[in-house]
């Protein structure tokens, strides 16, 4: 859907503007920091169309045309569009004008596939937990993990916030493992590996749905197509 219809949701309407994701659009919304024609608007569903003032911070929002971008992300980098501190953010090795913003994260020791956009209803629709979009990681462990614990990985492991779904679990190497999740809670691989007694020597994602990380160098980006963009679409599908 584009922004220039002739209404959408105030939330949406962010999104789509690449200001955020749909979720949190709503929370600037419900900040005070959005107005419409001057006024503070708090309610995410207000209509507006294209021709309304809709500003953030005083900034007024223009639509602009949507980008899709995957980065292979290097350890120290963290995943955010902006970063307050030293360390460098993802959205500074990519090279596009564009209001990037990362689809879900990497923690900063973490590496591979990330995908950035200014499209927040893509974001939305590869994050939210009611798609479930597969996201497959090379995991290099502290020992050889034994069967037990990978059928154990496989089946779902307790965290202190639940218990895991069943996970797709390959072992690659002596030390190595790819794990693929249908989930994305906070530091997931790394507190599961810790539950089986084991430790997470190297993360790296490889796979998100049908994307994967290629030939991508770690620092580099790529922009991606036309049919890879619709991929993404038809993989989170309810």
């Amino acid at each position: 859907m584009a922004v220039d219809n002739p209404s959408v949701r105030l939330a949406k309407y962010l999104a789509h503007a690449g200001v955020a994701s749909r979720r949190a659009a709503e929370q600037l919304i419900a900040r005070g920091r959005v107005t419409v024609g001057g006024q503070v608007v708090t309610d995410p569903a207000r209509a507006v169309t294209a021709a309304d003032d809709v500003r953030v911070d005083g900034g007024p929002v223009e639509p602009e045309p949507r980008e899709v971008w995957v980065l292979n992300k290097p350890a120290g980098v963290v995943s955010t569009a902006r970063e307050p501190g030293r360390r460098r953010a993802v959205v500074d090795l990519v090279e596009s004008d564009a209001r990037l913003y990362p689809v879900g994260r990497l923690d900063a020791d973490s590496t591979g596939l990330l995908v950035l956009t200014n499209d927040g209803e893509l974001a939305n629709r590869l994050t939210h937990p009611r798609h479930g979009v597969a996201k497959t990681y090379r995991v290099e462990l502290r020992r050889p993990p034994g069967e037990r614990d990978l059928r154990r990985l496989e089946r779902g492991v307790r965290l202190e916030d639940g218990p895991t779904q069943p996970a797709r679990v390959r072992r690659t190497g002596e030390r190595e493992v790819e794990i693929t999740l249908r989930e994305g809670r906070n530091r997931q691989v790394r507190r599961m590996v810790e539950a089986v007694g084991n430790e997470v020597r190297d993360l790296c994602r490889v796979r998100l749905g049908s994307l994967g990380l290629g030939r991508l160098e770690p620092g580099e980006a790529r922009r991606l197509g036309e049919d890879e963009v619709r991929r993404l679409w038809e993989d989170s599908r309810p």
